[in-house]
């Protein structure tokens, strides 16, 4: 190629030539040119002197090479400028190489923008008037995009995405498409595994560009690690491919694409490490399984909560108990919305981030951006605040991350009237953030999250069953309906675990469970019955009391008593009524009753656990009217009345690990 557009300059040339020498008055352009053409490079030029100065940009990432600004020294005139173009392109087209002209300057200074082969760069550094060349960057605008703005809790630096560390110390597996290595923000960050299942494309007989198969991959892989979108820029990311240039997948790829990272990791352990699910298919007990496999492992599984504007538990993984599921928000902290789709929503999602317009890599080339929007996003932010968090405490496990991250989430910003009737009450109403810098909060903080059940048969003495985590204590366990015609809730243990089951009462129109679950409780716990229905539960001693519950055989309501935290700590049990108590034993442990009356006609009454205490039960106690249910959200207890002049209590049991200098409140 080189040559022939080597014949073809001095074809060119040679022509000039001609003309020139038929023609007595030719200018001295002309006459420069032709002696550039004639002359010997075995001999240095006629003038001698130094060669202009070269930069170039201090990012390599940001550089362009093959583009160069030639900037002329001061007093020079345009004249010169043209005269300085037409040099080098003689030069360069002497030694075979062409360049273009695309921009001139003539303001602030003098000089032209050329697109040349760096080969051509010891000629221009040393043509007359010139002062220095610099190769041309790329420049961004330093505004934050507004995702990486959002999880940002220490916003006094505007203008700077700062998190507390950059993940560095974590792995990321990413089951996606195919990534675009090349890319500027992923570069030497994204490694493409060997591992490839994907089936074959829909009404597709043509091959698709790179580009178009690498999209959702290579934007994904920059909202997780990419050196100015991504929220771990320090996290490295193995792609494993288990979808198609369509984006499409099958349960047995996936399967394999789990396989693969499985074994993977025994022959190669990488602690900590996560795994990037961002996509969804119809419910599948074998993709769950073996997603709670990978956790039991110790991996920590983060998926997309679908894009259906539907219940998350009818697909998966989103759908899997032990996966941390993440549903998308838009710039308002509203659910994503858009036409006919929209985030999934409901007890299957854990909590939400931002999902609507996220800038990112684009694949059409190594240094574009688009903007994506979904829960694939809201996972991939979810998986570098993971990757953040992992870092300060590399030993959490799954579900000590995932209390972290609702720890330090944002609270009661999503409108619920925005959400379905029947996942108002199921739906978190959490948005996730990084921690702030100057938080104390370690992996083994007494940290509880609130587990619903899906609602019970409307049928009498109707059950529904809400789990922990296997790594989670259960520390109590209450029940709400819609009517408040429940039955109360009971204690029970499986295959080693412990169930919150709530009872539908007589004439109720369906109950939920809802359990209290908690990490970093570092005790013994148990659960005490009642010896015979109407008598108290009690704590062995040196227990200490986390939560109560209550529940009426007969199907009537079976709201208890005030729980007991003095000397004699008890859960008491009304006629006919059995009571159950979550004791905890340890040293450390102390526990406290907050109360609250309500007042006027609410509906709703609420008492909150002090700062370095953590709820770890919720009940209501009557004062009058009907108690509709209680629970927990975040530090908070809520209860549910029918209202009313006499109203109702809220009674919150906090709970916290008292340090060696710290002097008990009981």
């Amino acid at each position: 190629m080189k040559s022939f557009v080597t014949a073809c300059c001095l074809s060119f040339l040679l022509g000039l030539v001609a003309v020139v020498e038929s023609d007595e008055d030719y200018t001295e352009d002309e006459e420069m040119i032709l002696s550039l053409i004639l002359q010997d490079d075995t001999q240095p030029e006629a003038e001698s002197r130094p060669s202009a100065q070269f930069y170039r940009c201090t990012k390599d990432a940001w550089r362009m090479p093959g583009q160069y600004i030639v900037v002329m020294r001061k007093g020079t005139h345009v004249n010169q400028v043209e005269r300085t173009v037409r040099r080098l392109r003689a030069k360069a087209a002497k030694h075979g190489y062409l360049i273009e002209i695309l921009q001139t300057y003539s303001g602030a200074f003098h000089g032209f923008l050329v697109k040349m082969s760096s080969d051509v760069l010891h000629m221009a550094v040393k043509l007359p008037h010139v002062e220095y060349i610099e190769e041309d960057s790329s420049i961004f605008a330093q505004s934050i995009p507004w995702n990486l703005q959002r999880i940002l809790q220490n916003k006094h630096e505007t203008g700077k995405y700062s998190p507390p560390n950059d993940g560095a110390k974590v792995g990321v597996y990413l089951l996606d498409t195919s990534v675009q290595v090349t890319h500027r923000e992923i570069e030497e960050r994204v490694m493409v595994t060997d591992f490839n299942s994907v089936p074959e494309e829909d009404g597709v007989r043509v091959h698709r560009q790179a580009s178009q198969c690498d999209s959702h991959g290579t934007h994904i892989s920059g909202v997780v690690s990419g050196r100015d979108s991504g929220v771990a820029r320090g996290a490295s990311v193995n792609s494993v491919r288990v979808l198609n240039c369509q984006g499409k997948g099958t349960v047995s790829g996936a399967l394999a694409g789990l396989e693969y990272i499985q074994s993977s990791l025994m022959s190669q352990p990488i602690r900590p490490v996560i795994l990037l699910l961002p996509f969804v298919g119809g419910f599948s007990h074998t993709l769950n399984a073996a997603c709670r496999k990978m956790v039991e492992s110790g991996a920590v599984l983060i998926a997309a909560a679908g894009n259906y504007n539907d219940d998350a538990c009818l697909y998966s993984p989103a759908s899997e108990s032990e996966v941390i599921t993440v549903g998308a928000v838009n710039f308002a902290d509203q659910p994503l919305s858009a036409g006919t789709t929209g985030t999934n929503v409901g007890r299957c999602v854990d909590v939400f981030a931002p999902g609507d317009d996220i800038i990112s890599a684009s694949s059409d080339c190594s240094t574009c951006f688009t903007t994506k929007s979904g829960t694939s996003q809201a996972a991939a932010h979810v998986a570098g605040i993971a990757a953040v968090l992992l870092n300060l405490n590399p030993n959490s496990s799954s579900a000590e991350l995932l209390q972290q991250l609702l720890y330090y989430s944002v609270k009661q910003v999503i409108n619920s009237e925005s959400l379905p009737l029947n996942h108002r009450l199921t739906t978190p109403n959490m948005v996730v953030a990084l921690p702030d810098p100057a938080s104390t909060l370690t992996g083994e903080d007494l940290l509880c999250r609130s587990v619903w059940s899906e609602m019970s048969a409307a049928k009498g003495l109707a059950t529904a069953t809400a789990r922990c985590r296997h790594s989670e204590e259960m520390l109590s366990c209450s029940s709400v309906s819609q009517n408040g015609a429940r039955a109360g809730e009971r204690v029970e243990e499986r295959d080693g675990q412990k169930e919150c089951v709530a009872v539908n009462g007589n004439g109720g129109q369906g109950v939920f469970a809802v359990a209290r679950c908690c990490t970093g409780h570092k005790a013994q716990c148990q659960m005490s019955e009642s010896p015979k229905r109407g008598e108290d539960a009690e704590c062995p001693p040196d227990h200490q009391l986390t939560g109560c519950s209550s529940f009426s055989s007969s199907g009537d309501t079976s709201d208890s008593g005030r729980p007991l935290h003095g000397s004699r700590r008890a859960c008491p049990a009304n006629r006919g009524v059995t009571s159950y108590a979550s004791c905890c034993h340890t040293s450390s442990l102390e526990c406290q009753l907050k109360e609250h009356d309500s007042t006027g006609l609410s509906e709703q009454v609420e008492v909150s656990c002090e700062d370095s205490w953590t709820l770890t039960g919720c009940q209501g106690l009557s004062r009058g009217s009907v108690i509709r249910g209680a629970f927990a959200f975040g530090n908070t207890c809520v209860v549910h009345t029918s209202g009313g002049e006499k109203g109702a209590v809220a009674l919150a049991t906090c709970c916290r690990h008292r340090s060696l200098h710290q002097p008990s409140d009981n």
